[in-house]
């Protein structure tokens, strides 16, 4: 059953509702929605922290890692109390301390199929994972469960997002194949700060717009950032019929 916006909500996201765009329909929507993100490092703590500062009225966080030292320059829901914790706990502490409203549940193990019915429930997947093997399991799960999924990753001065929407886009999978290469970590590359705070941001702007049906969502479109030359472009997929995944039924 929906749930439906309280005065104080209405008074609280009031900087929302009154843009035409949103309205209380809109702000609703956000408030029953649920949103799955899988990796709560720089891209999964700035999503979810826009997520459950907007109303987001769900949130599942799942990974499986410890915050380290090397991860408080850019993971900017942990503070120096929270080394040594899983993530997903130590986020979950900090966002309800945002929003004592929002319904958080927290997976402390690797993403796997038997997370099955997570992407099931959520209204929406965030992929905020820094592998290959996670990023592609979490594409076939989605579209088998016919979940909208946005991807984003940043290493360097580099970002990118990905929005695929199972019946109406290529898949993540299809990307791959056009911009194969190797695993880069933040180990070996670096990462600066800001830029996978912008697209992290971005990913949780994107999430919010599907939930509330916007238009001009851009599907079938690579949207990178560049943090040196500041420039944003986007890049058209072409049709991947022979995708087994994503191809029409």
């Amino acid at each position: 059953m929906s749930q439906a916006i309280s005065h104080h909500q209405a008074m609280r996201y009031n900087r929302h509702i009154v843009l035409p765009k949103i309205d209380l329909d809109g702000q609703e929507a956000l408030l029953n929605a649920h949103v799955c993100i899988v990796g709560v490092g720089g891209l999964g703590t700035a999503a979810a922290t826009s997520l459950c500062a907007s109303g987001i009225g769900n949130i599942t966080l799942i990974d499986f890692d410890k915050v380290e030292n090397t991860n408080l320059h850019r993971q900017t829901l942990f503070s120096e109390a929270n080394l040594g914790e899983n993530k997903a706990v130590a986020a979950k502490a900090r966002l309800l301390s945002l929003n004592s409203e929002c319904n958080i549940t927290t997976v402390e193990s690797p993403f796997s199929e038997a997370h099955q019915d997570c992407i099931i429930n959520a209204d929406i997947v965030l992929d905020c994972t820094d592998n290959t093997d996670s990023r592609d399991l979490i594409n076939t799960m989605c579209f088998r469960h016919n979940t909208p999924l946005v991807s984003g990753s940043a290493i360097r001065f580099e970002g990118q997002l990905f929005v695929a929407i199972p019946g109406k886009s290529r898949c993540y999978g299809c990307l791959r194949t056009l911009f194969a290469s190797p695993d880069l970590s933040c180990v070996e590359a670096g990462i600066f700060s800001p830029v996978v705070n912008i697209i992290g941001t971005y990913q949780a702007m994107l999430a919010m717009q599907i939930v509330m049906q916007f238009e001009d969502i851009p599907i079938n479109q690579l949207i990178t950032f560049d943090g040196l030359q500041h420039q944003w472009q986007q890049w058209t997929l072409p049709d991947n019929l022979s995708c087994e995944l994503c191809k029409p039924r």
